[in-house]
């Protein structure tokens, strides 16, 4: 997965809990931002990380109980959530999806997670 460079984690385990920080869509090793202007692309690159961060610390997308989108055009909403279904599958955990204007770097998706 991308690594911060803000002085975050990539996630914290809390109790029974892992709590996933908001990814960017940014490539492992360079941090280049991944499909610019590809919503899709974007999507999919930052389920990639957060799965990468889920499986790392032992568990599965398939145990995800939140998830949070941060959109910078809600009028993707519909084209995020098929990208957004087919990492999850069948699985359906809860979830809220923000318009958010100024996400960092200038990207239009940024996703954290609770499992």
């Amino acid at each position: 997965a991308a690594i911060p460079t803000s002085p975050i984690s990539q996630a914290i385990i809390s109790g029974d809990h892992l709590y996933v920080s908001g990814y960017l869509p940014l490539a492992p090793y360079t941090g280049a931002i991944v499909g610019p202007g590809d919503v899709v692309a974007q999507t999919h690159a930052v389920l990639s990380n957060i799965q990468e961060v889920v499986e790392y610390a032992g568990t599965s997308l398939n145990k995800v109980v939140k998830v949070t989108l941060y959109l910078k055009n809600i009028s993707d909403y519909e084209t995020v959530n098929a990208a957004y279904a087919s990492f999850f599958g069948t699985h359906r955990p809860a979830r809220t999806a923000i318009a958010a204007a100024d996400i960092p770097l200038g990207v239009l998706v940024e996703i954290d997670a609770i499992v």
